[in-house]
């Protein structure tokens, strides 16, 4: 039977599917930086995107925006082809505890756009991540440990929506998840493609954590016969359970 995307985007913790898909609710140490993926229909590719403060879009304050150059702690970068533009708060203090847009201005209407709010923590955040940007190779595989202290389901999934509990695969690359320690569940992702870059988030209970995964191939250099082989590694600059998100 078909399940409406809409719906099955509400029951992980991801909202929107006619304007902006985002997360809804994160965690975050205060002294973090933390980075969000706004992803926008296809009618928007050119529409200038913002990241405002506020409970209510039309009276929020813009903290970013793609047709401004960045400055201060807030950031916006617009990838047209994937059709995702992603905001980062840097040094995050308590005051930037509050509710955030993702949103797209519309010329001659009203603005569209997903709100996420954002906890800051002075101890331990409710879930979080090691890193939120992960690189791993063609054919290999990577792990993520997703840190928590929040009950409620737990799942891994695409920003597209597909999810994963606890075996199953998304865009096509085997996902498994070892949830056997306490406060962390594991995340292994089999068999990587190209096509397995994107945004990926953790989520337990209400909260989410993205993380973006970028797969390259590994390069190899050899020298002439008789020669001894070297490999260089590229590194990055610095329910099966399978269901909608």
């Amino acid at each position: 039977m078909a399940v409406d995307l809409s719906f099955l985007l509400i029951l992980t913790g991801l909202t929107g599917i006619h304007s902006i898909t985002i997360v809804r609710k994160v965690s975050v140490k205060s002294g973090d930086s933390i980075s969000i993926p706004c992803l926008y229909g296809s009618q928007y590719r050119n529409n200038m995107k913002y990241l405002c403060k506020g409970y209510y879009i039309n009276s929020c304050s813009y903290a970013a925006r793609t047709n401004k150059q960045s400055s201060g702690r807030f950031s916006i970068s617009d990838d047209k082809n994937q059709r995702i533009f992603t905001v980062t708060i840097n040094d995050v203090t308590d005051v930037d505890t509050d509710y955030y847009w993702c949103a797209v201005e519309i010329n001659g209407g009203a603005d569209v756009g997903e709100y996420f709010h954002l906890s800051v923590t002075t101890g331990t955040p409710r879930l979080y991540v090691d890193h939120q940007e992960i690189t791993g190779f063609n054919g290999e595989k990577i792990t993520i440990n997703c840190y928590h202290r929040n009950p409620g389901k737990l799942r891994w999934c695409g920003l597209d929506g597909s999810c994963v509990r606890s075996s199953g695969s998304i865009n096509g690359t085997r996902v498994t998840i070892d949830a056997r320690a306490p406060n962390v569940f594991i995340v292994t992702m089999s068999g990587l493609r190209t096509e397995s870059s994107g945004w990926y988030a953790c989520i337990k209970g209400d909260f989410q954590m993205p993380v973006h995964l970028t797969v390259t191939e590994k390069l190899t250099t050899g020298t002439t016969r008789g020669s001894t082989r070297h490999e260089k590694t590229l590194r990055p600059h610095a329910e099966s359970d399978e269901e909608g998100m």
